[in-house]
């Protein structure tokens, strides 16, 4: 089987099975040869299996516990295979199982974990309901990698210069996870762990996302900084705001996304907001309280100091648009 990847680096996946039954996968990468070919690699080995069911996907889980790895969308799980930071015996591929897949409204909205980040961000029932989220999709990647990508997979893998990550948090979502030995649900400020690590069990399946839904005089926003578009961000943050009847802050959460091992609430900026009149003034000060509370790393790409300066400006602008949309300006 041979299929174009959504990733922009991946011009190819190819699929084989040896006679000893294990299953190898070539990529063809874009890449700089001399003679202008694409650079092609082979992903470790692994036994590939295509459940049709939770039920069988689940027990395969039970089976192989950490010796397996999931593939939905495959924009991260495939790189790391490449680079070998990876090395899974067995691949469960669960694009069959179509259960997982979908977007209702019970209260707050449910998402299944295999839905595509493309479809959250086009669906008008996610607008309406966790509007912040739908808007956060558009950051992610290209067209491709959304088209491909699911939501379920971004929150599992929990980077934490991702957005799906930093609006769970904010949004106060919750998973579903699955397994033979029952159901379970785990709140977002309970789900990140640190650095791609997550509190799921190897033998447990994320199954469903749930947010709930937005309140009356609330309003939202997304913003990030990165160095080209589709990019990782460098910092994002992510913004709720709601106002009370004398039109004071009620309640207000923000996220921020790139500071830390893992997404961040900036718990001492909103405290310094609570039951404030909104003013550019506030909105200055929480900026400072939020940049001064991270302790970002230097890397290639930005020092500390950069960092916290962008959370300083992002979280200010986020808190005048959303401050915007809860007024009912934009």
């Amino acid at each position: 089987m041979t299929a174009k990847s959504p990733d922009a680096r991946l011009i190819a996946v190819a699929t084989s099975t040896g006679r000893d039954g294990q299953t190898f996968v070539e990529v063809q990468v874009d890449g700089s040869r001399s003679d202008g070919q694409p650079h092609r690699m082979k992903l470790p080995p692994f036994d590939y299996r295509t459940p049709q069911s939770v039920q069988e996907t689940i027990e395969l889980l039970a089976e192989h516990g950490d010796d397996a790895k999931i593939l939905a969308g495959g924009q991260s799980l495939l790189p790391m295979l490449a680079l070998r930071l990876a090395r899974p015996a067995v691949l469960i591929d669960i694009n069959q199982v179509r259960e997982l897949a979908g977007i209702s409204v019970n209260g707050g909205l449910t998402i299944g974990a295999l839905t595509r980040h493309r479809a959250v961000e086009r669906s008008a029932t996610v607008a309406a309901a966790a509007p912040l989220l739908a808007a956060a999709m558009r950051y992610i990647g290209h067209d491709a990698i959304r088209t491909r990508g699911t939501l379920g997979g971004s929150v599992a893998h929990a980077d934490p210069a991702a957005e799906a990550p930093m609006v769970m948090r904010v949004l106060g979502g919750s998973v579903v996870v699955m397994s033979v030995r029952g159901r379970r649900t785990i709140d977002a400020d309970s789900l990140f762990q640190g650095f791609l690590t997550t509190s799921l069990e190897p033998d447990e399946l994320l199954t469903e996302i749930h947010v709930p839904a937005s309140g009356d005089r609330s309003g939202w926003s997304v913003n990030e900084f990165s160095r080209r578009s589709g990019d990782f961000a460098l910092v994002g943050a992510a913004v709720v705001l709601q106002l009370d009847d004398a039109g004071t802050i009620a309640g207000v959460r923000i996220g921020l996304s790139g500071v830390a091992g893992e997404p961040v609430r900036a718990t001492s900026a909103e405290a310094a907001l609570a039951g404030v009149t909104p003013s550019e003034g506030a909105f200055a000060d929480a900026g400072r309280v939020a940049a001064d509370a991270v302790n970002p790393t230097s890397d290639l790409h930005g020092t500390a100091a950069y960092r916290k300066h962008l959370v300083d400006v992002l979280v200010r602008r986020g808190l005048r648009e959303a401050l915007a949309r809860a007024k009912g300006d934009r």
